[in-house]
């Protein structure tokens, strides 16, 4: 099996780290999204969307989205469990993986492709969207912050798919200039300092 991935890109990312949770290791592709690699015809026919990570595996099948990627890899290497060991568990960590992209992953994501010069020609940007979408940022912090108030991790007692995909959003936010501001956010602060400590967050 093959990787097709990017290190400037959080949705990679998170594959990145599950499997390095999990302790597997693949041959991995970086595409070169500057360059424009991701919508070339070659990269297209893997997938139509021109978006990382996509799976190539052994028999020629292509599995794009990270979630799907993520959710294939629990699937055929249950141990150790990243989306839950039992039916509630797995809702409950599910419930909490779609929140952090809904409720935070989309607002960050929007404030950056919206005021970016990456995207500037990439895509029709708004500038004022992305003012609306840094609003609704700290908005869904300062629920968070709630959340994560007394306790260790997003979905409950013990690591899951929903940190990693928390914690690849906020290192990304760091990355490109729309970080939050701990003091702000202590119980995030806390919370992000514990999963960077972690060796996968190295992936």
């Amino acid at each position: 099996m093959k990787l097709f991935d990017s290190h400037v890109a959080p949705n990679p990312r998170r594959v990145r780290m599950f499997l390095a949770e999990k302790g597997i290791k693949l041959e991995t592709h970086p595409v070169d999204i500057g360059g424009g690699e991701n919508r070339r015809p070659e990269f297209l026919a893997m997938n139509p969307l021109g978006k990382v990570p996509v799976l190539e595996l052994d028999d020629g099948r292509y599995v794009a989205e990270s979630l799907a990627i993520c959710e294939y890899f629990e699937e055929i290497q249950p141990e150790p469990s990243l989306i839950g060991a039992d039916a509630l568990e797995r809702a409950t960590i599910r419930m909490w993986e779609r929140r952090m992209e809904l409720e935070v992953m989309r607002w960050l994501l929007g404030a950056f492709i919206n005021s970016s010069e990456f995207f500037k020609g990439r895509v029709k940007q708004v500038p004022a969207f992305a003012d609306v979408c840094r609003e609704m940022m700290s908005e869904r912090l300062t629920w968070l912050e709630g959340e994560l108030t007394g306790r260790d991790y997003v979905a409950g007692e013990r690591f899951s798919i929903a940190d990693i995909t928390l914690f690849c959003t906020l290192d990304f936010g760091n990355m490109v200039g729309e970080q939050y501001e701990a003091d702000l956010f202590p119980a995030v602060a806390r919370w992000h300092r514990r999963v960077a400590a972690r060796p996968s967050a190295a992936a």
